[in-house]
């Protein structure tokens, strides 16, 4: 069972609609993206230069402490290929400032006190068991000594919160960059989330989730991949395992994140949209009933308890409106 999509023509229709947005209804002159070096940003980056040219489109990097340097490397050989002007902004003294680091490594010892934030990576992830176990999603510390040996402990609570809010502070930052990079040119501010971010909640608010607009927000990842390959988005990043590049110690959006590859996750996802049952989801699949039930269950989970993530700024009605309302009702 395989994703119904065309990758040329919803290509071209998203050409089309990214530079009407940007350059009509936002009227703006240009565009900013953040990039790292991954197959969401990439793609975004290569729609927004067929749209406007690469004239008109910044790239801006914004690495951390915590960063992978192939994330840069990548990121940075893909916009000079495309002639795209690059900024590149290292947000660590940022980060610095609002002790990001230090209340997430205090976090961290608080749970597993063996930690020693000068020699070692961590990284938090979920259960990597959901087809075979319908569980919730409860976060473990995962602690990488220099020796390559690993300490686990479930998070409690307020232990993944702190963590979770500090390590936060990184996409909030960066978002701040964007906007001055994009202010300071009269440019638009381009997203990278797709739906599999939006709509499961994987995204900061007002942090990569602040932005003018998303192109790719409804596309599922598995779209997306082959959206960049339609567009020639390098083979080197199109392949590349999708990470969240915020911890210090690597960590796969699957294991932080999703819980399975995107290839299953799409196809139930997709299918239950287009009103096919479990049982021919499982047949068509070659999963079991139960296998598609606890995947089922982690996607509306999800969807259910972020949805606050999505909401508008939430403010009362004004007295007369209620009033008028009420009496309507009545």
């Amino acid at each position: 069972m395989e994703l119904s999509f065309n990758a040329a023509q919803e290509t071209e229709r998203l050409v089309t609609w990214t530079r009407d947005t940007i350059l009509i209804t936002l009227k703006r002159d240009g565009a900013v993206v953040g990039v790292s070096g991954g197959v969401d940003s990439s793609t975004v980056l290569y729609l927004l230069v067929r749209a406007l040219g690469p004239e008109r489109v910044i790239a801006v990097m914004m690495p951390d402490r915590d960063s992978s340097p192939e994330s840069a490397a990548l990121a940075g050989q893909m916009a000079e290929a495309l002639g795209v002007r690059t900024i590149l902004f290292d947000i660590t003294p940022a980060l610095v400032g609002m002790r990001c680091y230090e209340r997430r490594d205090a976090a961290v010892q608080r749970a597993i006190p063996e930690y020693n934030p000068a020699v070692d990576k961590v990284k938090i992830v979920l259960p990597q068991d959901l087809l075979t176990s319908a569980s919730l999603n409860v976060f473990s510390a995962v602690v990488v000594k220099p020796d390559g040996s690993e300490i686990r402990r479930r998070l409690h609570p307020r232990e993944f919160n702190e963590i979770v809010a500090a390590s936060n502070l990184k996409q909030r930052t960066r978002m701040m960059t964007l906007y001055l990079e994009a202010e300071s040119r009269n440019y638009a501010v381009a997203g990278t989330a797709q739906k599999n971010e939006h709509e499961l909640g994987f995204f900061v608010k007002y942090g990569d989730g602040g932005a003018d607009l998303q192109p790719v927000h409804h596309l599922f990842k598995t779209q997306v991949y082959q959206v960049a390959e339609y567009l020639g988005v390098p083979a080197a990043i199109r392949e590349r395992p999708p990470t969240t590049d915020t911890y210090s110690a690597e960590c796969t959006q699957e294991e932080f994140f999703y819980r399975l590859p995107f290839a299953t996750l799409d196809a139930i996802w997709e299918a239950e949209e287009n009103g096919h049952a479990p049982e021919e989801i499982a047949s068509a699949l070659g999963l079991t009933r139960q296998q598609v039930d606890n995947a089922l269950f982690d996607i509306h989970r999800k969807e259910q308890t972020t949805e606050y993530l999505r909401m508008p700024v939430l403010s009362p009605t004004p007295v007369r409106a209620a009033q008028e309302a009420e009496v309507i009702s009545g």
